[in-house]
């Protein structure tokens, strides 16, 4: 997201507190080491890569992850990694959702920064949400074929089985519950115990859950 992730960085540091977001950065890190040793168990062969995010597949999608790896995303080094070992990338967002939800956020960054007008409705910002819910979803459901393995990296915040076929079968790594109750515990609540109870589970080794 460039000069964008940066600010938004810098906003979620001062939403959760310096102490909490520097032990953030630390469970981030042994996530992504979880998340890896899992997928170090799969066949590549059989993978076809879908990424929150990215709105292009093949030679593109693949500069794009490296470009994104390069600067530092664990995410993106462990799509490369997998890309590296055989997989295939797809695309997996509409670019225009993608550039709806950037003004959108850019706003909200100017209301906070400036603390000026009112801001933006939750009722807008979830309907972009279902919006690319259901276009990631469709394009799952058209692009993976009989006996290809889909991985999907997308945030907590996204409910997608809904919107999947019924014919495809989906193994979660992470419980989603879990993963949003830490982020709103880091940015809403006041529990120490709780945060480190569910930073706890986001570090633990990464398990398939039907």
């Amino acid at each position: 997201m460039g000069s964008l992730g940066a600010a938004l960085a810098r906003c979620s540091a001062e939403l959760s507190g310096e102490s909490r977001w520097a032990r953030h950065q630390r469970t981030v890190g042994q996530f992504w080491t979880s998340i890896e040793a899992f997928l170090s168990t799969l066949d590549p062969d059989k993978l076809k890569v879908n990424q929150d995010g990215l709105a292009a597949g093949g030679e593109m999608g693949k500069r794009i992850v490296q470009e994104a790896a390069r600067r530092g995303s664990r995410n993106y080094q462990a799509v490369l990694k997998l890309l590296g070992q055989g997989a295939d990338i797809r695309q997996t967002e509409d670019a225009q959702l993608l550039l709806d939800e950037r003004r959108s956020i850019l706003s909200f960054l100017r209301q906070e920064s400036s603390q000026e007008g009112q801001p933006e409705t939750p009722s807008h910002a979830d309907q972009l949400l279902e919006q690319r819910d259901q276009f990631i979803a469709r394009t799952i459901g058209e692009t993976l074929r009989v006996g290809e393995m889909g991985v999907l990296f997308i945030g907590a915040h996204h409910n997608l089985q809904p919107h999947l076929p019924v014919d495809i079968t989906v193994v979660a790594v992470k419980d989603r519950r879990q993963v949003s109750d830490y982020v709103t515990e880091l940015f809403q609540g006041r529990d120490d115990a709780r945060l480190q109870e569910l930073a706890a589970y986001l570090a633990s080794p990464a398990d398939a859950q039907a």
